[in-house]
């Protein structure tokens, strides 16, 4: 195993015990949003879907590639959470409409 591989499969437990997002207290409704304002759709984990059920949601829906969409199931599974996607709220919705549909819990917030 390359030093640099096994300095980060070392760093795994501690990666997972201190997550480095800051939680956001204020999570706003989409009509709190204005259509054109920048915008994230977020990802939370849960105990249900399966890792391929997200990675393809991912590549249909987002136009993800699968690599994109492997890495961000996992860091959602990690992490908790993660940014599937940016832009502007009327591009969004309908995608998070979408991955909510299909059973994932999705968010918008305003970045």
């Amino acid at each position: 195993m390359s030093k640099k591989l096994s300095r980060w499969v070392l760093d795994i437990p501690r990666m997972m015990s201190q997550p480095d997002w800051k939680e956001k207290t204020d999570i706003l409704a989409d009509e709190d949003i204005s259509a054109g304002a920048p915008s994230e759709l977020i990802v939370y984990n849960d105990d249900f879907n399966t890792f391929d059920w997200v990675i393809a949601c991912f590549q249909e829906i987002l136009g993800h590639s699968s690599i994109q969409a492997e890495q961000l199931a996992m860091l959602i599974h990690l992490k908790g959470k993660a940014t599937v996607k940016s832009g502007h709220l009327d591009e969004l919705k309908p995608q998070k409409d979408a991955l909510v549909d299909r059973g994932l819990s999705a968010v918008i917030e305003a970045v």
